[in-house]
């Protein structure tokens, strides 16, 4: 009998999704594959829906400080929002905890959620607390609406060859702990979606050597990456940037004739946050070969 963990992430996605009837997979603007479901709605604002979990020792450090734990919970969800042109909304939070954990640990979880929704102007509006075995991990499973309007919603699937790739920030040393403290590119994404709206976006949560064969996969295209282009944290090398994952940052493609009023108008509007064009979509055959990243279901 096979194993999950002898398929990777994206081939069990698809293999589960066969196992749905046509009739019972969503019809919206857009479901598995993008960083949200687009749910239609009256009037210019669509819905976003939004599930993610974390696992401790996966996802965080078992002596890693509840509160950024909790930041990270939220943060990660709201990234995925901004990756659409969205707004965080409501969130739920379903968390499943051995019974030895301590109360100081779960309330500063909690704390640390509250800031980030409170940050971002988002509502913690319910969920659920359950039990697991002793020695188990403790679980958090975040699921969220969001909005936004409809002419800056914007999947991964409408890029085409000859479209340039940028991206926002900086890249590598995530396991350094900026993992656990980044901020979502929730008024960059919204700035970005009215005035240049890209053609594709996505954040980089599994490393650019994940992602972007993603973008450009369901765009119908390849990609190709300017290595030396990349934008790197201090200490940091094109590997780490292309492998760590968990940068946060907004990967997209846009038409070659606005990137240089792009980047002027950037400049202006964000001066402490970098945007660097790092490759462009191809046709498919003309594409780089990219592989690394972070798998959930790659084998160890």
């Amino acid at each position: 009998m096979d194993e999950i963990r002898n398929m990777g992430e994206d081939s069990l996605i698809d293999k589960l999704l066969e196992q749905v009837p046509a009739a019972a997979l969503g019809t919206g603007a857009a479901g598995a594959g993008d960083d949200c479901a687009v749910i239609e709605a009256d009037g210019d604002v669509q819905q976003l829906l939004k599930t993610d979990a974390m696992v401790e020792g996966r996802h965080w450090d078992p002596d890693t400080e509840a509160s950024r734990v909790g930041w990270k919970a939220v943060a990660r969800v709201i990234s995925d929002i901004a990756a659409m042109g969205g707004r965080p909304e409501e969130f739920l939070v379903t968390l499943a905890l051995p019974g030895s954990v301590s109360v100081d640990w779960a309330t500063g979880l909690y704390r640390g959620m509250g800031k980030c929704l409170e940050a971002f102007g988002a509502r913690m509006v319910g969920g659920e607390t359950t039990r697991c075995p002793e020695g188990a991990p403790v679980v958090i499973s975040i699921a969220a609406r969001g909005v936004v309007n409809r002419e800056q919603v914007t999947l991964r699937s409408e890029g085409k060859a000859g479209d340039l790739l940028l991206v926002t920030g900086k890249l590598g040393g995530s396991l350094e702990e900026r993992h656990l403290d980044f901020l979502p590119r929730v008024e960059e994404a919204d700035w970005l979606t009215r005035q240049f709206k890209p053609t594709a976006m996505m954040d980089l949560s599994d490393g650019l050597a994940a992602d972007l064969p993603r973008l450009a996969r369901a765009s119908g295209c390849g990609a190709k990456l300017d290595h030396s282009a990349l934008p790197l944290h201090a200490n940091c090398s094109i590997e780490q940037a292309l492998n760590d994952g968990e940068d946060y940052e907004l990967l997209f493609a846009i038409d070659a004739d606005s990137v240089a009023p792009l980047r002027e108008s950037w400049a202006k509007r964000f001066p402490e946050t970098a945007l660097s064009v790092i490759g462009s979509l191809c046709e498919i055959e003309e594409g780089d070969t990219l592989s690394g990243g972070w798998d959930h279901f790659r084998k160890d």
